[in-house]
């Protein structure tokens, strides 16, 4: 009897913490990026002097402003993408926000600064291996997500999924305590 007292509390403890953490998570998750028109920045990586084409579609105002603190004011006019010089001077690793604002309206986006040239080479161009050399796999990029940007920590999907993993394992222990209780097995 014991043993089911403590793994239904232990159940009910992991009921209440994804009670707790769950709406508290995805909360934080891009509430401030629901709007009624569309924008993009592509590519969202880039070198600093490099050049992005901001997007946007869906408002009702012939203009969209977008701003930066990485490159001048772009106005993109009557659903037409824009191009944006990034600042030579860009910290390299570093995440700008870019504001797209619709008649008051606004969505951000973050485009990173990769640190010198296209895979991190200054030139942009990768050295050539010596003749009769072999290259190899490169290897070690696992962490990246499908945008390229690597990720701090847990995201929502990833700690409700182990709350509820936890939740069904101390359930099917409380059921399976429970069989055996009753087979006279205990």
């Amino acid at each position: 009897m014991r043993a089911i007292r403590a793994a239904s509390a232990a159940l009910l403890s992991a009921a209440a913490v994804v009670a707790t953490v769950a709406p508290a998570a995805m909360a934080g998750e891009d509430d401030h990026n629901v709007t009624s028109f569309g924008f993009s920045v592509s590519p969202e990586t880039v070198a600093p002097g490099g050049s992005v084409t901001l997007k946007s579609d869906g408002c009702e105002v012939p203009s969209v402003t977008v701003t930066s603190g990485v490159f001048d004011t772009v106005t993109l006019n009557e659903g037409r993408s824009g191009n944006a010089t990034v600042d030579i001077d860009a910290k390299a690793g570093a995440q700008y926000e870019i504001t797209f604002d619709c008649k008051g309206e606004r969505g951000t986006a973050t485009l990173t600064i990769s640190p010198g040239g296209t895979g991190g080479h200054p030139t942009g161009h990768e050295e050539s291996p010596p003749p009769g050399a072999h290259k190899g796999v490169k290897a070690g990029y696992g962490t990246a997500t499908a945008s390229g940007a690597d990720t701090d920590g847990l995201g929502v999907t990833e700690v409700v999924t182990g709350v509820l993993l936890i939740v069904g394992a101390l359930g099917a222990a409380v059921v399976l305590t429970r069989r055996r209780a009753t087979d006279g097995r205990l």
